[in-house]
Order: structure tokens, then C-alpha cells, then sequence
């Protein structure tokens, strides 16, 4: 598969996309844009894929950012378009787990891109930044929205209104990445990762993630009922019975995915 501004490739049940555009720290131009959200759609709906996961080329960043050469010509009426916002949400409903892969900077789109994912997997030499104040602007990508709701309402005003970068320590600490590892180790350990998700039946994640987040936007008691009608609905699956079998004889399960 074959893309302008990214590579895709498949390594066992990991589909891994990398924004690859190191001369320009991976910035996010529109034209990546179109490309994600082709790999995104490719990666959701192939049967052999069941993790996906999004980096950067080169050890210097995830991703700079959005590319501020479309952005000085953006007017109101292109900036009311999805843009990053678009691919975050997409990788939000994606039926699959996602996984940022996070090497060196990721400042402003890259950060609401990995915002979109489900984990985020940090090297030690990471940076995480929302700089778009000091543009004149605000995010436009989600990250207003989905950092109070991540790292809680006071870090996300520090990280928004200061603009100023925070390392990798720092972001395991206040919760917005998931895991630290060494640079040298974050595609490996973004690949035993995979491995594990793999492990587990194929709706099980999907069921997982529209429960953590359709509740987390409604209310509590409202969570709660959705929580039992849905693993009410996973109860009559063949899965279900197979993996209560597997348990029980103690071998592994074969998921049929239904």
C-alpha cells in the first residue's frame, strides 16, 4: 500500500503508519491528512490487522505539528474543516485499538493526532507541547477538548495556556502518555503490545472503547445500563463460549470474531 507523505506496513497484528516526513519533523500537511485517513480506513477493515499503531520517520519527532506554511493561508472557512480534529475522531471510533508510538517532538496537531488513540507508548527523548498560542491562535485539532478530559481540567490549562513544552516523565506522571520506555525499545515494546490486544477476542476491544467513550459523555447511571446490555450482547457470542472453554481446559482460544 502505497501512500505520499506515510509508510504502512504490517507486522503480524500490527498495522503501523508512520508519518513520513522527517525533513520537515513530520508535520502534518493536508495532504498527510487525506493519507491517514485512507491507512486508518484500510487498517480498520482488513481482517488480519488487530492493533494499529501511528508513529514518526526518523528519531526527531512523532510529528512538529501541523505544516504552518498551510496554515498562514488558512481563512475561516478552511479552518472550520475537520482537519486533525478528522483524523483523531477517526482514530476514536476505529473498532481496533490504536497506539501512538511517540519518539522525540509532539507539539500541536501531532499531540491531538496521539490524542486520538487509545495508548500512548513515549520514548525517554519525547516532548509534548499544544504552542499554538504563541501563533495567535488556539488548537483546532481536539486538543481543548480532549486533554482537560485525559489529563483532568488543570495540567490541560498549564499545558494550553503556557505553551510550553513538557518531557516525557512529566507526561507518564500526569497521565497523558501510558507507558516510558528507551527510544531504542519503542517499536519493540509498541509490537509485544499489539501482540497482547491480539491475544483477546476481536469484539471485545470494540465493545471496550464505545463503552469508555460514549459513557464518559453521558451520565454515570446511563454508562452503567450500557455497560450490561453490552456485555449482555457478548454473552450469545460463539466467543464468549469459546473462551470460557479455553479457560477451563486450559489452552488457548480460537476467536472466530462472533
Amino acid at each position: 500500500m502505497h501512500f505520499e507523505n506515510l509508510l504502512y506496513e504490517t507486522r503480524g497484528p500490527l498495522a503501523l503508519i508512520t508519518i513520513n516526513r522527517p525533513d520537515k519533523l513530520n508535520a502534518i500537511s493536508l495532504a498527510t491528512v487525506d493519507d491517514l485517513h485512507a491507512a486508518i480506513a484500510a487498517a480498520a477493515t482488513d481482517p488480519a490487522v488487530r492493533v494499529l499503531g501511528i508513529t514518526g520517520a526518523g528519531d526527531k519527532a512523532f510529528a512538529a505539528g501541523s505544516d504552518l506554511s498551510e496554515v498562514a493561508q488558512r481563512d475561516l472557512s478552511a479552518a472550520l474543516e475537520p482537519i486533525v480534529q478528522g483524523v483523531a475522531e477517526r482514530l476514536e471510533r476505529c473498532p481496533k485499538p490504536t497506539i501512538a508510538a511517540i519518539n522525540g517532538i509532539c507539539f500541536g496537531g501531532g499531540l491531538e493526532v496521539a490524542l486520538g488513540c487509545d495508548l500512548r507508548v513515549a520514548g525517554r527523548r519525547a516532548r509534548f507541547a499544544t504552542p499554538e498560542g504563541k501563533l495567535g491562535i488556539i488548537p483546532g485539532g481536539g486538543a481543548t477538548q480532549r486533554l482537560p478530559r485525559l489529563i483532568g481540567r488543570a495540567w490541560a490549562l498549564d499545558m494550553l495556556l503556557t505553551g510550553e513544552p513538557i518531557d516525557a516523565e512529566r507526561a507518564l506522571h500526569i497521565g497523558l502518555v501510558t507507558r516510558l520506555t528507551d527510544d531504542a525499545e519503542l517499536l519493540p515494546t509498541v509490537q509485544r503490545l499489539a501482540e497482547h490486544l491480539a491475544g483477546f477476542a476481536p469484539l471485545v476491544p470494540r465493545y471496550m472503547k464505545a463503552m469508555v467513550h460514549s459513557g464518559m459523555e453521558g451520565s454515570l447511571a446511563a454508562g452503567l445500563a450500557m455497560e450490561k446490555f453490552a456485555q449482555a450482547g457478548l454473552c450469545e457470542t460463539a466467543d464468549k463460549k469459546e473462551g470460557l472453554a479455553a479457560f477451563l481446559e486450559k489452552r488457548p482460544p480460537t476467536w472466530q470474531g462472533r
